[in-house]
């Protein structure tokens, strides 16, 4: 989150005027002496230096309002207070060290944590892990949630069971030093904290719904769209919960979406023209007060239109027999339900057409999760039929998040045991169910496997994910406020999460009526970025900081 400074000149107020100036606290600015700033900024050291590099020697601005994002330490809050403390008017601390990304997803914005968490040569792994628990006591306080606190238990990694107890002890402090001095008791809520290699499958493979297909097939960066027009001009289009449209479909199969979309821009072309095809002025009038609205519904189709349209392009090409290697890989069977032998023979034909390399890369990686790992001798093999012998990070760095990449003698499989969904509808080439849907069921139907998914510290016994409820509990789930009124799970998912596991705390959130889902993790990841990540796992540590002080010398 870039640290903001808001200008305000305060003698524009008695006027109801107000002049507002937005700036980055980083960036060279220019002295302002009459006007007031407001301070927004993360509790780091960088964040105080610059604040205090406002008025000292020489003040910037008349006075500071400060508003941290999150708690500040004393040994930073004190030397502001001693090196400019006559020029704050206000400090505060607001809890809100998380980005609501969507109704129920957050993230950490923190896509470096990544790196930090998992690379062998990580120096700051600990204080990362330590930042992200600051994060999701924020998170929870800013839910009034006091939750019950889980974690997927791995022999081969402690990242989850660090975060939780560090979670645990942050958020019994935070309750204990209530405003009102009083100690708050556990919610019906429950944290589930796993790492990134609980599911190497998900984030991978090539989905076929519109939100997932589109970010891993399209160059969509900070959720804007750039597109040419049917004029021939560029355009942009944000991809947020302001546009409906976009809320309503992200989640469908693209082929519905491809489907209806063409239907709702007819719809609304027939319904401007004239049954009788006579225009009186007031008809005219009537469609002129339409026409704002009109021209927005029209605009937000055309850009859905041209998206899918984009994405169809992308599967007709390759990604349709891309999907069938890699669904009979992840699901371990055909369309038929057989088994899948011989994992070789469905790669085979990945490796022999000209598909990109990332592509070839991910179809490898899932023919050696199926295998749970294979031989060295395999392994190189088939670095090389890929062409990545420089590179061969891509793959073995999967180690790192305790994923099996070469075969280890062992009697027992790290698979997950999978729900049975034999009976429910799916496409050819979506049979894959994310392995996070699996356990979030689990736990509104109090069936997780506490064994695998110890307790940190438990909720309330009656936590009622999918029991009964009180009698002033409505649950018709019907809109959003309806399903905060019942229990809540929160998941978090260290090192990235994949825009099919965030569909999930929808699906799952509409199916069991009784529990708002909500997901989040240090970021959200596509599979070219997180096999990016992966390769640069062997990289030393990244050397912001002494660039940082060599540039304010």
């Amino acid at each position: 989150m870039t640290p903001l400074i808001i200008r305000w000149n305060d003698l524009l107020l008695t006027t109801s005027i107000l002049s507002l100036v937005v700036e980055d606290l980083f960036k060279s600015r220019e002295p302002v002496l009459e006007m007031k700033a407001i301070y927004f900024m993360t509790p780091t050291a960088k964040c105080v230096d610059a604040f205090i590099a406002d008025f000292k020697p020489k003040p910037k601005y008349k006075a500071a309002y400060v508003y941290f994002t999150d708690y500040c330490p004393d040994d930073l809050f004190n030397k502001m207070r001693q090196a400019c403390g006559k020029h704050i008017r206000v400090c505060k601390e607001i809890n809100i060290s998380f980005m609501p990304q969507e109704a129920q997803v957050f993230t950490c914005d923190n896509p470096g944590a990544f790196r930090s968490i998992y690379s062998p040569k990580s120096q700051d792994k600990m204080k990362t892990l330590e930042t992200l628990a600051n994060q999701l006591v924020t998170l929870c306080a800013t839910l009034d949630e006091y939750p019950g606190i889980r974690y997927k238990k791995d022999g081969n990694m402690e990242n989850a069971k660090v975060l939780a107890e560090m979670v645990d002890r942050k958020l019994a402090a935070h309750y204990q030093l209530d405003d009102s001095s009083k100690k708050k008791e556990k919610t019906q809520a429950q944290l589930l904290i796993v790492d990134r290699g609980f599911d190497p499958v998900t984030p991978i493979l090539h989905e076929l719904t519109y939100q997932a297909m589109a970010y891993d097939l399209i160059d969509i960066k900070n959720d804007t769209y750039k597109y040419k027009a049917r004029d021939g001009l560029e355009k942009q289009a944000l991809l947020n919960e302001d546009d409906m449209l976009w809320v309503n479909l992200r989640h469908q199969h693209i082929a519905e979406v491809s489907a209806q979309i063409p239907k709702m821009v007819k719809e609304i072309s027939a319904s401007k023209k004239q049954p009788d095809g006579k225009i009186t002025v007031s008809n005219l009038a009537q469609m002129m007060k339409k026409m704002p609205a009109f021209r927005k519904q029209m605009t937000e189709k055309t850009i859905h239109l041209q998206l899918a349209e984009d994405c169809m392009k992308h599967f007709a090409n390759n990604v349709e027999k891309l999907c069938k290697a890699e669904q009979d890989l992840a699901v371990g069977a055909d369309v038929e339900g057989l088994k899948v032998k011989d994992p070789m023979r469905t790669l085979l034909p990945v490796l022999l057409n000209p598909y990109s390399k990332h592509d070839k890369i991910r179809a490898v990686l899932l023919y050696i999760f199926s295998l749970n790992g294979t031989t060295e001798e395999n392994l190189n093999k088939l670095i090389e039929h890929v062409k990545i012998e420089e590179e061969p990070e891509y793959i073995q760095n999967w180690k790192e998040l305790g994923v099996s990449i070469l075969t280890t003698p062992s009697f027992f499989s790290r698979k997950p045991t999978r729900r049975e969904r034999s009976q429910e509808e799916r496409y050819n080439l979506s049979r894959w169910i994310p392995t996070i849907k699996d356990v979030m069921e689990d736990v509104v139907e109090n069936k997780l496997d506490t064994k695998e998914w110890p307790h940190q510290s438990e909720c309330p016994a009656a936590w009622n994910g999918s029991g009964a409820v009180s009698a002033r509990q409505k649950h018709k789930a019907s809109t959003q406020d309806d399903r905060r009124t019942g229990s809540r799970l929160i998941i978090f998912v260290i090192g990235g999460i994949s825009f099919s596991e965030m569909r999930c705390a929808y699906e799952v959130t509409r199916a069991m009526k009784t529990c708002e889902v909500i997901i989040g993790s240090s970021h959200i990841t596509t599979p070219t970025v997180l096999l990016d990540d992966i390769k640069a796992l062997s990289k030393g540590p990244m050397e912001s900081f002494t660039l940082e002080v060599e540039t304010k010398a």
